[in-house]
């Protein structure tokens, strides 16, 4: 057997958080920087299975030697994690019967592009990957393995912004032309603290049928709107107009009130309030719009046209 190579791009849900898995239309942005997975294959009368993880400096930080009936780990360093994949692998199995059944060792090597801690997809870039050197539907492997909308996994496959909406519970996307003339004053900064999608998720589901499904009409209508935005000021008004509906709906204060209320720009919670990135705007230099967020020990600053997948010209995918 031939060695294998996969690739999924990171994601980031510009607008929709939530709201996407009641059917909102919404933004999302693939990212330059993602996950690979190798394959190596070597013939043998007794087959053994080993995995390793690296970060984004090269370094394994998750390694396994698996069997290959129930994908049992037989020695790891972090059983969390090996339970993760076990469940990846074995709704794979459930998918395609004849996954991994030849008589050949196995090694598979995968690599992150970006810090784990970023929440930039680590988990949906390998189930996309997986999916491809399966023969699987990601879509399904996602849904059944941990649940989710699937815009991550879109985001993995496409090479440029996306529509992405839940229709009668399928995902629906395409590339829309997202660029607009002032990204040059966007900005993506780290807040640094993780939120568990799953947990979020949870959490959202919780609201009653009708505090989830009202605001579905206007998160939609604003997707559009963004999506078209000539300058900054509208693009700004867009986001405080998202924030506001989001915080409403979950109890929340935006971002910005609670933690840069003295801010001369925009702050726009992405993917779970609170957590990993958020988007901000400026009018100002990129130095200090830089300053102001080092100031408060948020050094992780990076221009939107460096980390977001400029618009492609490719056609449009349904699923």
């Amino acid at each position: 057997m031939r060695d294998q190579q996969f690739y999924g791009h990171g994601k980031v849900l510009l607008t929709g958080e939530y709201f996407v898995l009641e059917g909102a239309l919404s933004l999302a942005l693939p990212t330059t920087v993602g996950q690979s997975l190798k394959v190596k294959y070597r013939n043998s009368h007794q087959p053994t299975f080993k995995w390793s993880s690296m970060d984004h400096t090269g370094k394994p930080w998750f390694e396994s030697e698996m069997e290959f009936w129930h994908f049992e780990s037989l020695k790891t360093n972090d059983r969390e994690v090996a339970r993760d994949l076990q469940t990846i692998l074995q709704q794979v199995r459930r998918q395609n019967p004849h996954f991994l059944r030849d008589e050949v060792d196995v090694t598979v090597e995968t690599k992150l592009e970006f810090p784990r801690e970023w929440g930039l997809g680590s988990s949906s870039t390998l189930l996309y990957n997986i999916a491809q050197w399966a023969y699987v539907s990601p879509f399904e492997l996602a849904m059944k393995s941990f649940g989710g909308s699937g815009y991550d996994i879109a985001c993995a496959q496409s090479m440029g912004p996306i529509h992405y909406q839940l229709t009668d519970s399928l995902p629906k996307w395409q590339p829309v032309a997202f660029k607009p003339e002032f990204s040059s004053q966007l900005f993506l900064v780290y807040l640094g603290t993780k939120r568990n999608t799953r947990e979020a998720i949870s959490s959202f589901k919780s609201l009653t049928t009708e505090e989830r499904k009202n605001p579905v009409e206007l998160i939609s209508s604003l997707t559009k709107e963004m999506s078209v935005a000539q300058d900054l000021r509208h693009f700004e008004k867009i986001i405080r107009e998202h924030e506001e509906i989001v915080a409403k709906a979950l109890s929340l204060k935006p971002i910005k009130q609670e933690l840069f209320s003295d801010y001369w720009g925009e702050v726009k919670s992405l993917g779970a309030w609170g957590g990993d990135f958020a988007l901000v705007t400026s009018s100002r230099s990129v130095e200090e719009t830089r300053e102001y967020f080092a100031n408060k020990s948020l050094t992780t600053f990076i221009p939107f046209e460096e980390i977001i997948c400029g618009p492609r010209q490719d056609m449009g995918h349904v699923s």
